[in-house]
């Protein structure tokens, strides 16, 4: 079955490139068009996408607040935000408001087509360009300073209060920005080992996609603030 898109963005150039290209595909669809974030809003509960491309600057609502709607519905779309700047206002507003990801406007188009089936099959995605510098800078400006206990009463009310040690283990390495190939190599486990830990932490802790996962890293103190 196709992957169903809507595409909002208040620059009808981006609109018609991205239709065009969608057109030329076999497993995307576009079902819908809006020019800004109230328009968005109203067609994700009127057309059910699987994906929204969202633009950020748009008038009136904007991207930011759109997807905070759009992902508060029953069975909300995937949010891809494009920006036209790396602003972490920005992608860290984007990220808090259910983003599954974001790109950069400047990006080649056929990029943006490999990202929407990235997050249509539930990851996550971010711009390689700052991949790494968001997960240091989102490290610095979230959550806690120390982790949070392993055990005793206090820890009964976190988030994370159910997870293994091992799932600890894996939760920080995602919210460092790490791969399950990655993982696996700094935990000495397999693939399909992390992999299998990874799916029982969505399961856990009822998260989206790897932002997700990683924001939960950031907020209960497994990955430290930096000083």
């Amino acid at each position: 079955m196709s992957v169903r898109v809507l595409l909002v963005d208040d620059q009808p150039l981006m609109l018609v490139g991205l239709r065009i290209l969608i057109g030329d595909t076999d497993d995307l669809e576009v079902v819908g068009e809006a020019g800004d974030g109230r328009e968005a809003v109203r067609l994700v509960r009127e057309l059910r996408p699987d994906v929204v491309v969202m633009d950020i600057r748009m008038p009136g609502m904007d991207g930011i607040e759109a997807t905070r709607q759009a992902t508060a519905e029953p069975d909300p779309p995937k949010v891809l935000v494009l920006t036209t700047f790396d602003d972490d206002e920005y992608v860290y507003g984007a990220l808090r408001a259910g983003a599954s990801g974001f790109l950069l406007k400047s990006m080649a188009l056929n990029a943006i087509l490999d990202a929407i089936r990235v997050v249509a099959a539930g990851d996550a995605l971010l711009a390689p360009s700052v991949t790494r510098r968001l997960i240091a800078d989102f490290a610095g400006t979230s959550g806690p300073a120390a982790p949070v206990p392993d055990a005793g009463p206090a820890a009964d009310s976190s988030p994370i209060a159910g997870i293994t040690d091992r799932e600890r283990e894996v939760l920080a390495l995602v919210g460092q920005g790490l791969s399950n190939t990655e993982i696996a190599e700094r935990l000495v486990i397999s693939a399909a080992t992390a992999k299998t830990h990874v799916a029982r932490l969505f399961a856990k802790l009822e998260a989206r996609d790897r932002v997700h996962l990683a924001i939960i890293a950031f907020d209960t103190g497994l990955v430290p603030r930096r000083r």
